[in-house]
Parts: structure tokens; C-alpha cells; sequence
């Protein structure tokens, strides 16, 4: 014990007594004056310290001018960094400062005159620290043929110029290096000289500067203690055979003696170390197949001494293995009809240990239950991780393997049964917004069911999703036990997710129940855009969905708001809360003729959008256009088929044919008449203007009564008579009419006649007091012959008289000039099948043909 302490005490004062014998780095402190002085051309600057002191220190300044002052106003001063410490009139002035700081201080003294300061002389001191003894001292040398490089720790920063000398010495003679580089905490100097491995070398760290020395205590060491080799070169082989052993080979220049070995998977933090390697290689056995491993070694030269090289990292893959798990496969099943089925697989990717390779393929296999004739394996293959096809209704026994390069997994097998109704679904699901993209869904068992269930399965996919990058939902296998979960796998906020739950009965799903769900949502960014259609009695409203990234969340209503155009009044709203299937309104019951304002809006759970674009909408009748456009296509058709012979003539026939046999008959001609006969005799005595119309009523004179035979209808026979009011004729415009059915006989109406300046007028009228009579004989209709009716409604029938111009021809066969296209047709004239008698008084009654309908 005291040798231990003896050597290393020895050599310490054999190199302090020995370094003033470094030519180099003489680390040894001058011995400086007890003051110091600054002789200027003027004066003299005098301290009681030397130019280097410790913070703490008091200082005594003085300053002496060699010629007197010229101007006894002047004083002399001494100033610190520019600010006056004392002044005096005469030609000296002493001062003590207290050092507080660290750095240089700059004194210097003035003369003061007045507000002109003039230059004596000035004086610099140095504050700071001592060295720290050096600690942690250390040397290492990086390979066998390179130079030793030693570190220490300076302690304290000293504030003041410092040098630091390595002393190293191997017993015999001893050198000195000087750092170069300056580093306020740490030393580090490269020795410039080749050390051997038989000498044993002592190195001291020796600090000096104005204000003392330090030494850090003897490092001994030999050169194999500080040489750490480099890392040796290696690499790694499988074998043919396995994918889960290996061998390591290395290789190292310096002819290392002592090997480690450490690996890893890249998805582990835990090391797998092996220590202790003499050899130059090393096999490994049980790695994951298809897994990507880090391998590292390291080496040092001698076994029990010196130090271990830096790691040398190599990574690589082992290669592929058999597949060593089943796949997880459920199935929905789905019936299209009484003959076929669709069967859904699903099932979950093989983790990469699992795996054990890259999965090129998945393998479906389809065999019928068939106990009469057992069908051949029909198989199929995808690289999705679904597969449906339509098939057959029987049962099925179906498998699924995962495939890659060495093989196929342990086939999962399921057999689907025909027997099994349909399965209930879960009860009262509901998802919850959790954020941070993740949504808590929630249910309930479903009610009680004969089959057992075995777990379910939630799925869920974004309701806006690009089919073509997003082919397949997204799902989770759950146990029986579970009635909840977090899903956050591919859930991002601001975006509504379709989700569906559904029960595992023997790894078949049954019935879905489903909910819409979001991790996080606002208020829509925009409005709808809308289109409104107006249409009778209202507008149809249509518009499109809000774009995907607009919506920021599941819309959960659209309101349509309408006002009418300068209202006062709040707009009615029009809420849909059918939002994923309605796209169009229909808002009836609105004027006809008023403008109205629309827009709509959309809502989230959290708030309601913008109004989208704003329309005006004016309301018009839509009825009435409909009358003018029928009307107008009406006369425009007739008067076509008119203009044309052919057609007029089959217009003709068909007319002929639909409408009542009543209707086809002969229009009797009124000058055949026997009145108009006796008239034209008896014109001579007459004395009326040639116009049949006169211009003055009163200049008519009373008509002559002319004796007709007076026919009445038996009581028991049922008359049909259509009665038309002669105070509505005048109104020529429209013609409309006021038709009255009377069973019974009424009294008789007459009208006066109207005024001959209305001539043209009632020229035009007259077709339309034509008057049908249908009479029922013993319980059959018999159409009677038509007449021109006088506005009465009694079984006797009266004409006017004096309605004609005078009257050439009184043939029997004169006819009316009247179109052949006429609704009247020109037949002969049919004998009545019963006759009148009585009186008949005859008014101013003219016939033109013009007024026809044609």
C-alpha cells in the first residue's frame, strides 16, 4: 500500500523539478514586479498591483504630471472606461477602485479644462483566474499506426491567457507539447511522436498563466491500454436450407485477438449479444424468416487489456419461409333468387412474421355439398383480401391460403350452411366523436338467436372515398365479450365514415346495423349549389352535394330558405333530413305571378354553412300558357287540314263516323219553307228597306200573322231540349253559351230584337239558335228532324218572320251556299215525325253562311 502511494508521488516531483528542461512549453511563471508603471511624455501612470489581479482586489491608482499646469482653472483626473473616478486642481491626483468583473480594465489620466479633455498617459490591468489543476486526463491512439491523442478537462474558465503543455516522459527523457487549439472547458492535443507497446509512458497536464500554475495528477499507462483497433470488416450467409440460421465471417488488419458479436430485428430495441469469440466467425440460429436484422461486431488486441474498437453495422433480410399461420376468413352470404346465392369472403392480411415472405396471392378454393355426387374442387385465386362470387343455393366447403414464394399457408377452411335464417343484427349502435382521428363505437347484442354468436365485425369507410385508390372498407374482428371499440386505423377528422356492425354466427356475418360516424367536425364551408325549376303552383328545387372537402363532417340537413321578393317578413324554411337519398324539393302552393328569393344551406352536428347561391324566381301561370298553347295548336291544325282537299274530305268522313247520328243530319233550308214562300208572295205588299236590318226599330211595321198548324208532343213521352239564352248571342267574341236541360215544360221566353245597328253582328249569331229535339217514343230514342228554334222552350215551335231578303228561287231543292267542310252536312232534309200547326210569327231573321264553323 505505501509503494502505491510512493511511485506515483515520485515521479510528480521528478517532473516538476524536470520541466523547466522542455524546451518547448516552459511552463514555469516570471517573477513580475510588486507594481506597475505606465511613463508617459506628460505624466506618469502608476498602480500598486501588478497587471494581473483577481476579482476582489482594491487598487491604488496614482498619476503625476511632469510640468505644471499653464491654466490654474484645469484639473488633472483619472478615468475608468471614460467615466471619472476623482479629479483634483493640482498637478497629481490617487485613487483606490475596487475590481468587480472580470476582463481588461482600462485606466487612463486627463487634464480637464473646462469642456476640453486632454490626454496624460493610461494604464491596462487584466482580471481573471488562476488555472484549475487539469482533470480527467486521458490518452487514446486510434489503430496501431497512428499518434496518441490525449484529453483533459480545464476546470474554471480563467478569463486571462492560459497555456497548457502535456509533459510526457517514458522514464529516460521526457517532451513537451503545446496545445494549439484553445477550448475553454476541454484539451485535446495529438502527440507528435510514435510511441512502442514495450515502454511504459507518464503524461502530466500543466497549466500556467499570469496568476499561477496547475498540474493534473501522472497518467501511466502502456501503448496496448490506449490503442482501440478499428472495427473489423464482416459478413453474413444464409443457409440454402433455412431461413432462420446463419454465419457471420470477420476480418480484422490488426490481427485482433478478442471478437463480439451483437444483432437485432430493426423493429426491436433489445440487443442479442455474444462475447468471447476467438474464432473468426460465428453462426446464429432461430432468426425470424423475411425479417430485416442488424448485425454488429467489434474487436480489441489483447483479451484482458485495452480497449474494444467501434461497432462495424452491416444490415440485411433473411429470406423467405412457408407461410405459418391460417388465415382469420368470415363470410356474408346473400340469396339472389330461388336458384342462386352470393357468397362474400373476407379476411385480414398475415402480419410480416406471419407471413414469413412477401404474399404474392391468396388461393380460394369452392366444393359443393352435394351427397349425390360429391363436385370437384373449383379453385380461385386474388390478390385482394375479399373475394365474392354468385353461385348455386347449396352448402359449400370453402378454404383460403396465403401464398408467397416457398409455399402456402395452413388452408382456413369454412362450410356454409343453407339451413341458417336470417341473423339479427346488433341493437342500438351509435359512434361517438373522441377526436384525435378516432371514433368510439357502441352496441348492444342483438335479440335472442338460436345460432351462437362467436364475435363481430365492425366495419367502416369513408362515405366520400375514391373508389379507385379506396377499393375496400375497412374492418376489425372483435370478441363476443366486446361491445365497443376505437377504431382510428385510416380515420382522419373533418370527414363522415359509413359504419356497420354486424354479429359473427359460426364465422358468418349476419344482418348489419349502421351508423354514420366522425373523429371531429365543423359547420360546412359552403352552401349547396341549388337549380330551381319553376312549375305550377310552385318550384322544384334540385341541387348538388356539397364537395367532399367542404363538407367537414356527415351533413346531417338542408334548409331551404324562400321569401318573397321585397318582403319584410322572415323567408319560410324548408328543412330535408333525408340528406343521402333526396336531392330535389318540390315547395307547392305559391302565387301565381310573385318573384321569390331561394337559397340553401347545409348543417353538421356542429353548426349550420354559408347560404349557397342565391336565385330569383318568377312564378307564372302555368295553366294559362297551356290554354293559349292548346288553342293556338288547335286552329293551326284545323286550319292546315282545311287547306288541303284530301284531308278535308277524310276529316269529312271521320267526322261522320265518331259523332252522334243526330248530329249528321240535313240542315233544313228556310227558303224551302212555307212561310218563306208566302212571304215572297206577299213581299209586294210589304214595304221594308232592301237591308234586312233596319236602322231604326220603330220604322218596322207589324209582321202579318201567318196561320200555321199547331203540333203538341203526347204527355207520356220524355223531350230533351237544350235551351239557349238569347242575352248571352251578343257576346260574338267567345260565343259562350249558357245551355239549360229541362225536363219539363216551361213557359215561353221572349226576348226583344236587337237593334239594326247591331245587323253585322246578329248576322253572324244567328247559327247558334239552332235547336236539337230528341224525343223518346215507347222507350226508344228517335232522333226528330232539327229546325230553327225560336228561344222558347215549349213543345210548339215559332220562327221569325221577315228574316230573309227577298227570295227568287222557291224551288224545293234551293240549298245554302255553305262549304261542304261545314259541321252541318248538306243531306236531304228528312220529313219530321211529327207536325206543327198554329201560328207562326216571323221577325227580321236573316241566314249567312259565313258564320259557319268551318
Amino acid at each position: 500500500m505505501l509503494f502505491a502511494w510512493i511511485v506515483p508521488s515520485a515521479i510528480w516531483f521528478l517532473v516538476h523539478f524536470t520541466a523547466e528542461a522542455c524546451g518547448k512549453g516552459n511552463v514555469t511563471a516570471s517573477k513580475l514586479p510588486r507594481g506597475v508603471a505606465e511613463i508617459c511624455d506628460k505624466g506618469n501612470m502608476t498602480a500598486n498591483t501588478t497587471s494581473h489581479v483577481q476579482p476582489g482586489m482594491n487598487i491604488t491608482l496614482s498619476c503625476q504630471l511632469k510640468q505644471p499646469k499653464q491654466n490654474e482653472q484645469c484639473k488633472i483626473a483619472i478615468f475608468f472606461n471614460s467615466s471619472e473616478l476623482t479629479s483634483n486642481y493640482g498637478s497629481s491626483v490617487s485613487t483606490k477602485f475596487l475590481v468587480r468583473t472580470y476582463g481588461k480594465l482600462m485606466f487612463t489620466c486627463k487634464v480637464v479644462c473646462e469642456y476640453k479633455k486632454k490626454l496624460i498617459c493610461g494604464i491596462d490591468i487584466e482580471s481573471g483566474n488562476p488555472p484549475d489543476q487539469p482533470k480527467n486526463v486521458s490518452c487514446i491512439q486510434y489503430g496501431t499506426d497512428s499518434n496518441p491523442t490525449c484529453t483533459w478537462n480545464k476546470g474554471r474558465f480563467t478569463y486571462i491567457n492560459t497555456t497548457y503543455v502535456i509533459q510526457l516522459s517514458n522514464g529516460t527523457d521526457m517532451l513537451c507539447f503545446l496545445e494549439e487549439n484553445v477550448n475553454n472547458k476541454f484539451g485535446s492535443l495529438v502527440l507528435s511522436t510514435k510511441l512502442n507497446f514495450d515502454s511504459t509512458y507518464t503524461v502530466v497536464v500543466a497549466a500556467s498563466n499570469e496568476l499561477g500554475n496547475a498540474f493534473s495528477q501522472p497518467l501511466m499507462f502502456m501503448l496496448i491500454d490506449i490503442v482501440k483497433p478499428h472495427p473489423p470488416k464482416f459478413l453474413v450467409k444464409f443457409e440454402n436450407s433455412s431461413a432462420t440460421n446463419c454465419t457471420v465471417f470477420w476480418h480484422d488488419e490488426a490481427q485482433a485477438q478478442h471478437f463480439r458479436l451483437r444483432y437485432r430485428s430493426l423493429n426491436s430495441y433489445t440487443w442479442n449479444m455474444v462475447e468471447s469469440l476467438n474464432s473468426e466467425k460465428c453462426s446464429l440460429y432461430d432468426l425470424e424468416p423475411y425479417t430485416e436484422y442488424e448485425f454488429q461486431v467489434s474487436c480489441k488486441i489483447h483479451p484482458e487489456r485495452g480497449l474494444w474498437s467501434n461497432w462495424r453495422t452491416f444490415q440485411t433480410q433473411t429470406p423467405e419461409a412457408v407461410p405459418a399461420r391460417l388465415l382469420d376468413v368470415w363470410y356474408k352470404k346473400q340469396d339472389m333468387d330461388s336458384q342462386m346465392q352470393n357468397i362474400s369472403l373476407f379476411w385480414k392480411p398475415l402480419s410480416k412474421s406471419e407471413a414469413r415472405g412477401k404474399i404474392l396471392q391468396y388461393t380460394v378454393t369452392f366444393q359443393a355439398l352435394n351427397h349425390r355426387s360429391p363436385k370437384a374442387i373449383e379453385t380461385n385465386v386474388t390478390v385482394q383480401t375479399s373475394y365474392t362470387r354468385v353461385t348455386p343455393r347449396m352448402d359449400y366447403n370453402i378454404t383460403v391460403t396465403a401464398d408467397n414464394s416457398k409455399g402456402s399457408s395452413p388452408p382456413a377452411a369454412i362450410m356454409t350452411e343453407l339451413g341458417i335464417q336470417d341473423l339479427p343484427p346488433p341493437r342500438n349502435v351509435s359512434a361517438i366523436a373522441m377526436g384525435n382521428n378516432s371514433i368510439l363505437v357502441i352496441w348492444k347484442p342483438p335479440i335472442k338467436s338460436t345460432a351462437f354468436i362467436n364475435g363481430y365485425i365492425v366495419e367502416w369507410i369513408d362515405i366520400h372515398r375514391n373508389k379507385s385508390l379506396e377499393p375496400h372498407l375497412n374492418w376489425i374482428k372483435l370478441l363476443a365479450s366486446n361491445l365497443s371499440t376505437v377504431i382510428s386505423e385510416h380515420i382522419k377528422d373533418h370527414v363522415c365514415y359509413h359504419i356497420a356492425v354486424s354479429a359473427l354466427y359460426q364465422d358468418r356475418a349476419g344482418q348489419v346495423a349502421s351508423v354514420r360516424g366522425y373523429s371531429r367536425e365543423k359547420a360546412p364551408s359552403v352552401g349547396p349549389q341549388m337549380y330551381p325549376t319553376p312549375q305550377t303552383n310552385g318550384i322544384l328545387v334540385s341541387w348538388e352535394e356539397i364537395p367532399a372537402n367542404q363538407q367537414m363532417g356527415c351533413i346531417t340537413e338542408y334548409n331551404i330558405y324562400l321569401q318573397k321578393k321585397d318582403s319584410k317578413v322572415a323567408p319560410e324554411v324548408y328543412a330535408i333530413h333525408n340528406v343521402t337519398a333526396q336531392h330535389s324539393f318540390y315547395i307547392a302552393n305559391l302565387q301565381d305571378g310573385e318573384n321569390y328569393f331561394l337559397w340553401m344551406t347545409a348543417s353538421t352536428a356542429a353548426g349550420e354553412s354559408p347560404q349557397g347561391n342565391s336565385e330569383l324566381v318568377c312564378l307564372e301561370s302555368a295553366v294559362d300558357w297551356l290554354t293559349v298553347v292548346l288553342t293556338c295548336s288547335f286552329f293551326i291544325f284545323s286550319a292546315s287540314m282545311c287547306a288541303i282537299p284530301p284531308a278535308r274530305k277524310a276529316l269529312h268522313s271521320l267526322l261522320s263516323v265518331i259523332v252522334p247520328q243526330w248530329y249528321s243530319k240535313a240542315i233544313p233550308n228556310p227558303a224551302n219553307a212555307t212561310w218563306a214562300r208566302n212571304y215572297t208572295a206577299m213581299k209586294g205588299e210589304l214595304s221594308l228597306p232592301s237591308s234586312p236590318f233596319l236602322h231604326n226599330v220603330s220604322s218596322f211595321e207589324e209582321p202579318e200573322i201567318t196561320e200555321v198548324e199547331e203540333a203538341f208532343i203526347k204527355k207520356d213521352l220524355l223531350v230533351f231540349q237544350d235551351k239557349v239564352s238569347l242575352s248571352n248571342i251578343n257576346s260574338s267574341e267567345n260565343h259562350d253559351w249558357q245551355l239549360e236541360s229541362s225536363f219539363e215544360k216551361q213557359d215561353c221566353e221572349y226576348k226583344p230584337l236587337p237593334s239594326t245597328t247591331d245587323g253585322d253582328m246578329y248576322e253572324h249569331q244567328l247559327p247558334y239558335l239552332y235547336k236539337k229535339i230528341v224525343v223518346e217514343v215507347t222507350g226508344q230514342m228517335q232522333t226528330a228532324s232539327e229546325y230553327i228554334a225560336n228561344p222558347i222552350t215549349e213543345t210548339t215551335t215559332y220562327l221569325p218572320s221577315a228574316v230573309l231578303s227577298p227570295i227568287t228561287d222557291t224551288n224545293e231543292d234551293y240549298e245554302l251556299d255553305c262549304n261542304p267542310i261545314s259541321v252541318f252536312p248538306t243531306t236531304s232534309f228528312l220529313t219530321p215525325v211529327f207536325s206543327y200547326g198554329g201560328k207562326l210569327t216571323l221577325d227580321a231573321v236573316k241566314i249567312n253562311c259565313t258564320s259557319f264553323t268551318r
